[in-house]
C-alpha cells in the first residue's frame, strides 16, 4: 500500500524576482574613510579616536569599536596623547585648529568631494559673494561647511520656500553650493527657483552633488516602476539613504522603506508582493545587502536581476603619512 506523503510535504516557496541596484553600497569616500581609521589603529595601536561617527552605519561603527576606535562627539572628549579621526562629512575650521593647538596627532577623514564644496565655498568668499548651501539643517556635512567661514557668511537653504523667501543684499553678486548627499530632482528644482530670480548666480564648476548619490539615485529611478516594493539598506542618519527611499517613491513604488538590516524588514508589509527592489546607502556594507537578500531566499523563490545604470571606478587615496610604516 501506497502511503499518502502530502502531509509531510514541504510547502513551495512564493516566487519572487528580486531587482538588485548597481551600483549600491559603499562609495569610494566612505571606502576612504573607513580605511583611514583602520590603517590609524595598524600604525598607532589601539585607542584611535574618532570625532563623530566616521560614517552613518552602526554596524562599520560597531566593528571599528572592536578594533579599538573610540568614537566621541567633540574633541574635547579626546586626550592629547592619542591620534584623533575627523568624520567623512567633514568638520569646521575651528577643529583641526584646535588639534594643531593642542598638539595632538590627526587624520582628516573628509571626503574629497566634500572638501572640494569647501573649498569652492572659500572662493566665492573671497571674491566677495553672498553663499547659499543647499542642504539640511544640522546634518555633519552642512555644520562642516558653514564652518568654513565665519558666522553669517553663508545662508542655508533647505526648500523651495527658502528659495523663494531669500533676500539678497545684492542679487548679482550670489553663489550656490550643495550638500553632497541631497536629492538630485529636488536640488535641480531650488536651482531653478534660485537661477530665475538671481540670473547671475555663481555655479559650482562641477555639481556638488556627489557621483554616488546621482548612480545610486539614478539606479533607483530605473528599479522602482518595476518593483512591487523596494528596500533601502541604510541608516536612519544617513542622508543620501533617506533620499533614496523619497526618489523609490517618486518612481513609482509605493512601498519604498528603509531598512537597517535584514532584522528590520516588515514581512507583513511585503505580504503578496511578487517583485522587489533592493539597494543600500553609500555608507551600508555589502554584508547588510546580502544578510537582506539572503533573508529573502529563506522565505521565496528568488530570481536576481541586476539593474545596472552605472560602473563606478573612483578611488581615493588615504593620505600618504598612513600608507608609510611606522
Amino acid at each position: 500500500m501506497i502511503k499518502d506523503m502530502s502531509a509531510h510535504a514541504t510547502p513551495q516557496k512564493p516566487r519572487l524576482k528580486l531587482l538588485l541596484a548597481s551600483p549600491r553600497g559603499f562609495c569610494a569616500g566612505v571606502d576612504r574613510a573607513i580605511q583611514i581609521v583602520e590603517q590609524a589603529i595598524a600604525k598607532h595601536g589601539a585607542p584611535v579616536y574618532v570625532r563623530h561617527e566616521i560614517v552613518h552605519n552602526r554596524h562599520v561603527v560597531e566593528r571599528l569599536e572592536q578594533m579599538g576606535a573610540v568614537f566621541v562627539d567633540e574633541l574635547d572628549a579626546c586626550p592629547d596623547d592619542r591620534p584623533v579621526v575627523f568624520s567623512a562629512h567633514g568638520v569646521p575650521k575651528r577643529v583641526p585648529a584646535a588639534a594643531r593647538a593642542r598638539e595632538m596627532i590627526y587624520f582628516d577623514a573628509t571626503c574629497p568631494l566634500v572638501s572640494k564644496v569647501h573649498i569652492e565655498a572659500e572662493r566665492h568668499h573671497k571674491r566677495g559673494l553672498e553663499i547659499l548651501l543647499i542642504g539640511h539643517k544640522g546634518h555633519p556635512e552642512v555644520i562642516g561647511t558653514m564652518g568654513q567661514l565665519r558666522d553669517g557668511a553663508i545662508t542655508l537653504i533647505e526648500t523651495e520656500d527658502d528659495a523663494h523667501a531669500y533676500v539678497a543684499q545684492d542679487p548679482d553678486n550670489i553663489a550656490i553650493v550643495t550638500q553632497t548627499t541631497l536629492s538630485v530632482d529636488d536640488t535641480a528644482d531650488i536651482i531653478n527657483i534660485l537661477t530665475t530670480r538671481f540670473p547671475k548666480v555663481a555655479m559650482p564648476h562641477k555639481e556638488d552633488i556627489c557621483y554616488a548619490t546621482t548612480n545610486r539615485q539614478e539606479a533607483v529611478k530605473a528599479m522602482a516602476p518595476k518593483a512591487d516594493a523596494m528596500l533601502v539598506v541604510g541608516a536612519p542618519n544617513s542622508s543620501n539613504s533617506q533620499r533614496l527611499v523619497e526618489v523609490g517613491r517618486k518612481a513609482g513604488c509605493a512601498y519604498s522603506q528603509l531598512v537597517m538590516r535584514a532584522a528590520n524588514i516588515d514581512w507583513r508589509a511585503l505580504d503578496g508582493i511578487t517583485s522587489i527592489g533592493i539597494t543600500a546607502g553609500a555608507s551600508a556594507p555589502e554584508v547588510l545587502i546580502n544578510e537582506v537578500i539572503d533573508a529573502f531566499k529563506d522565505r521565496y523563490d528568488v530570481t536576481i536581476e541586476l539593474v545596472e545604470t552605472a560602473v563606478e571606478n573612483v578611488e581615493f587615496k588615504v593620505p600618504r603619512v598612513l600608507r608609510e610604516p611606522a
